[in-house]
């Protein structure tokens, strides 16, 4: 196992490889964010103002005021009772996990969720269960199981990075027991689903006193760093119980002033989630009128499975003809063998769009 090709990314929403400019459909920053001229500038005064590193856990000398800022911005956003800042988005499911060890009879997860969420199951200590990815039928045969009276917490994705599928978040909490939680991962969510952009959570409708959201500040803010959308009482638990917590290192301040500003600027530039909607229903409209199978709308990811190692080069082959970067991956979740994952934006073009599909058809 090797690293892949480094990659240039120019342009917003180009890369260069080789002496070639390819679109590329490859990185997760759903808006462009990384590359927004405000984030950048909120970024570049961040680091002028605050330097670079706090160099302390938030539980000793490192609790910046301005990571309070940031957190209070997610609130509203998100609508939450409060939200909780942490170094980054793979931590958020192990730090949920360490500040309620012990209060969960069984942990219910998804056969194909995310390594984070895997990782975080062996830390709630208690029996571990997998049901059938994404089966509701298969939970309901778990929960006669173990029983009713079982207090539980499920694990799964919001949206499945490996394909776009989404969890029946729904579903899940009829099946569930009363006193049950969902842990949902909304990595892939938060920014792009929902009316409003609040995720899988507002997709599905699901009551926020039976969820703990987790998202990453990478993907639909395109800055850095992790938060959980939760209780009070659970912010306290962490504060409390959580050693990832206590004895990490904050993100940044200048990706923090950064990351605050991508959220102000998703919550006001409304502009940006009806392209994103619109560039994902045309893409997935004209690959499913072809016959392709892949994940429905509003879902950004399309996956697509190549059946031999020749179709696979065949894909790559007209990728490349039509200046479409190939994003062949293997990835946790994906098919063993590899598969091509594209991510559409807000900030592609139509051409670039067209390009896609031709590609892929």
């Amino acid at each position: 196992m090797k690293l892949p090709t480094p990659l240039q990314q120019i342009d917003r929403t180009y890369v260069r490889l080789g002496r070639r400019k390819l679109s590329y459909f490859a990185g997760c920053d759903y808006f462009r964010m990384a590359s927004h001229p405000k984030v950048l500038r909120a970024m570049q005064e961040g680091a002028k103002k605050f330097g670079l590193n706090v160099a302390a856990s938030r539980m000793t000398t490192g609790n910046h005021a301005f990571y309070g800022k940031l957190e209070a911005a997610l609130v509203r956003f998100f609508a939450c009772e409060t939200a909780v800042l942490v170094a980054n988005g793979y931590v958020t499911n192990l730090v949920v996990a360490q500040a309620l060890a012990g209060d969960f009879s069984h942990v219910i997860v998804d056969e194909q969720a995310h390594a984070s969420l895997l990782d975080a199951a062996i830390f709630f200590d208690c029996p571990i269960l997998k049901f059938k990815h994404r089966d509701a039928a298969d939970l309901l045969r778990i929960v006669g199981r173990i029983g009713k009276q079982a207090k539980s917490v499920l694990l799964a994705d919001g949206v499945f990075s490996h394909d776009g599928s989404l969890s029946p978040l729904r579903k899940y909490l009829k099946i569930l027991p009363r006193n049950s939680v969902l842990l949902v991962d909304d990595a892939h969510g938060a920014g792009t689903l929902g009316e409003t952009g609040k995720g899988a959570v507002e997709l599905e409708g699901t009551p926020r006193h039976r969820v703990i959201q987790t998202i990453t500040l990478s993907k639909g803010f395109g800055v850095y760093g992790g938060a959980i959308l939760c209780s009070r009482s659970l912010r306290e638990r962490i504060f409390a119980r959580s050693r990832m917590f206590a004895g990490s290192t904050p993100l940044p301040l200048p990706l923090a002033s950064a990351a605050l500003k991508a959220v102000q600027v998703l919550a006001a530039e409304k502009s940006l989630r009806q392209r994103l909607v619109r560039n994902v229903a045309f893409v997935k409209g004209e690959l499913s009128k072809a016959g392709a199978n892949i994940s429905p709308p509003p879902s950004p990811i399309v996956a697509i499975i190549p059946q031999t190692v020749r179709e696979a080069e065949r894909i790559k082959a007209r990728c490349l003809a039509a200046a479409v970067f190939p994003s062949f991956i293997k990835y946790g979740g994906g098919p063993q063998d590899g598969y091509f994952r594209f991510a559409i934006s807000s900030e592609h073009t139509r051409e670039q769009l067209d390009a896609l599909v031709r590609a892929l058809v």
